[in-house]
C-alpha cells in the first residue's frame, strides 16, 4: 500500500488519527473518515472535511486558498497511487469550484498528473491554469519542462523566456534555458 513507505510498515495506526480517516478514504468509508476529521482540530483535518465533501458529491464546508495550496496536491496523488479513480474523476469534478476559491488549483493538478505520467491531462489542466492566470511564472516554467520532454524546444524556449520576463532572476528556468539553447544550436 502507497500509504506507507516500506520502512514503516510496522507502525500502528491509531484510531481517530488523520492515518485513519485516511485509510478509512482507502476502504470506502467515508462517512468514518468525516466523524475522524470532523472530531479533530487541525488545518488538515478541516481540509480532510471538505476532501470526503468532494469525494462525495455535496460539499458544505468549503476548503480555505492555504488548504487547496497546502493539501490538494498530497491527496490527489494520494488518491492516484492508490487507484482510487472513481474517487480520482469526483474530485477533478471539483476543480472550477476550488479554482474559484485559489486561481493555482489547475496549476497544482497538472503538476499531479504530469508526475504521473498522464500528460494529456497535465498538459488541459495547465491550459487551464495559463487560461485564469497567464503572468504565472511557475506555470511556463511547467510548459517549458513539458514541451523539453517532448522535443519541442521551440515551445519550451518561448515558455522559459515567458517565465523569465514575469520573474528574471527564477533560477530554475536560468539554467532550463541553457539546456533549451544547447538543443536549439
Amino acid at each position: 500500500m502507497f500509504f506507507f513507505s516500506e520502512n514503516n510498515c510496522t507502525n500502528a495506526v491509531k484510531p481517530g488519527s488523520l492515518e485513519h480517516a485516511y485509510l478509512a478514504i482507502l476502504d470506502n468509508d467515508l462517512l468514518c473518515a468525516k466523524k475522524i476529521f470532523d472530531a479533530l482540530d487541525s488545518p488538515r483535518a478541516r481540509w480532510g472535511r471538505a476532501l470526503v465533501e468532494i469525494l462525495t458529491g455535496y460539499i458544505e464546508d468549503y476548503p480555505t486558498y492555504f488548504e487547496i495550496r497546502n493539501f490538494l496536491e498530497i491527496d490527489l496523488e494520494y488518491l492516484l497511487k492508490n487507484e482510487k479513480l472513481d474517487y480520482v474523476e469526483q474530485f477533478l469534478g471539483s476543480l472550477d469550484l476550488l479554482a474559484g476559491i485559489n486561481n493555482e488549483t489547475y496549476k497544482y493538478t497538472a503538476r499531479v498528473m504530469y508526475g504521473n505520467k498522464l500528460y494529456k491531462a497535465s498538459r488541459e489542466f495547465m491550459d487551464k491554469s495559463e487560461s485564469l492566470f497567464y503572468n504565472d511564472p511557475e506555470l511556463h516554467f511547467m510548459y517549458a519542462k513539458y514541451y523539453m520532454d517532448f522535443g519541442s524546444y521551440k515551445d519550451a524556449e518561448y515558455h522559459v523566456e515567458e517565465c523569465l520576463r514575469i520573474l528574471p532572476d527564477y533560477y530554475p528556468a536560468v539554467m532550463i534555458k541553457k539546456k533549451i539553447q544547447l538543443q536549439l544550436m
